[in-house]
């Protein structure tokens, strides 16, 4: 069998040695290179060939979500395998969203990263088990809103008071506080401060 010929991003030298030694210890993978940085992984990447990236998220140096556009433009036959210490759901969306086609837990047992290196070589994706769960419990329904509570929310989002958008949207003041309210109740949201949080976080599908 060809060799899985494999490049580490990351910019703590000892978790790279660490998966070198782990990975070197299988007859069918390949650890061709080592990358500190963005603009190292991006030159090594053209000078090494490598089949898969095993990236973490977290660069001191540039963006590793950023990082992935990069790398799958400069070879978009590339398999990019995200490494991280963050099961955050949000995360692992825009991983999966940039083109990575696995994202495992440093946490996880070794054999995990050796299942994920052969299900992406093999052309399908890989999530820890842990991140699965996190990331299903977190795509829960959410709640319709009406069309005057979704304007009102990216609104909000937009830093507008109840006061600018009762005058932009032609409402009163108590009618938009009444709204908002709703909203609260809809999304299970505690406070003023939830509320705008969330209407940031989601701004993109308001529109």
């Amino acid at each position: 069998m060809k060799p899985i010929r494999i490049l580490l991003v990351d910019d703590h030298p000892m978790v790279r040695e660490g998966l070198r030694a782990r990975l070197s210890s299988v007859a069918h993978l390949e650890v061709v290179g080592e990358a500190g940085d963005a603009a190292e992984a991006l030159q090594a990447v053209s000078l090494l060939q490598p089949d898969v990236v095993l990236q973490d998220v977290g660069l001191q140096q540039g963006n590793g979500i950023e990082l992935i556009e990069q790398l799958l433009a400069l070879r978009p036959d590339l398999r990019v395998l995200m490494y991280s210490m963050y099961d955050n759901p949000e995360y692992v969306q825009r991983a999966l969203q940039a083109g990575a086609s696995a994202y495992v837990l440093k946490s996880a047992p070794a054999a995990e990263i050796l299942a994920a290196l052969d299900a992406v070589m093999a052309g399908g994706t890989f999530l820890s088990p842990a991140v699965s769960k996190r990331l299903f419990r977190n795509q829960a329904p959410r709640p319709l809103l009406s069309a005057r509570e979704s304007q009102i929310l990216a609104a909000l989002a937009r830093g507008a008071s109840s006061k600018q958008i009762a005058k932009d949207l032609e409402l009163s003041v108590r009618t938009v506080e009444t709204h908002r309210q709703s909203i609260k109740r809809k999304l299970n949201l505690e406070g003023q401060a939830e509320l705008i949080k969330y209407a940031v976080e989601h701004a993109r599908d308001l529109g």
